[in-house]
């Protein structure tokens, strides 16, 4: 899973390195039946973790608990705060074969972000990716917005993604997030840290 990184020493839980790849999303293989392992795997790395902290890419240690996974269910937005959050769902879309949504929202906020001069770039490379009629990850958004949101990228500015995200945002909100919360995929992890929270 991208931001997160595991100590080997840690890992003897682990059914050796490969479980920790595909947890971590490096092998990527839209397969149903493999979904199931995937999601076993990324919860043995997550969970052995979390008394000693998960370590993220800045170096900052995030303690995963029983509270932040709960707030996980009061709104999407509060989900997609959290990059555990992020990961989880993450998982959990790649199962449904709709990660391009995630995918896109994170682009679209990491592209707010960018400086002036390198708008242009991004913007070209969103569109490639997400919206064009052909991309690989193309979002489901209608033939109006996927015209109007082509002329917006032709000359971006930090709003040009900003309708079809919301559509997308929505989508998630309305069709994936609710079925997120009822899926083993979330129960489970809910219930690991709640029973470590106890012991």
């Amino acid at each position: 899973m991208p931001g997160f990184f595991f100590p080997h020493n840690n890992m003897t839980e682990l059914n050796g390195k490969e479980d920790c790849k595909l947890a971590e999303g490096k092998i990527h293989k839209k397969k149903q039946k493999a979904f199931g392992a995937d999601l076993k795997n990324y919860l043995k790395c997550m969970v052995p973790h979390i008394e000693s902290g998960i370590k993220t890419s800045n170096s900052r240690n995030v303690l995963l608990s029983a509270e932040e996974v709960i707030q996980w269910s009061q709104s999407l937005e509060k989900l997609l705060a959290s990059q555990s959050g992020q990961g989880v769902f993450r998982e959990f879309l790649k199962s449904e074969f709709s990660e391009e949504n995630i995918e896109f929202w994170l682009a679209c906020e990491d592209y707010k972000k960018t400086k002036s001069d390198h708008l242009h770039g991004k913007a070209e490379r969103i569109y490639e990716e997400f919206v064009q009629s052909d991309a690989i990850k193309q979002i489901n958004i209608d033939y109006q917005m996927r015209e109007a949101t082509a002329k917006r990228a032709q000359d971006p500015t930090h709003t040009s993604f900003d309708e079809a995200q919301k559509t997308v945002y929505i989508l998630m909100e309305r069709d994936s997030y609710p079925r997120f919360l009822k899926s083993k995929a979330y129960l489970n992890l809910l219930n690991q840290l709640q029973t470590n929270t106890s012991k």
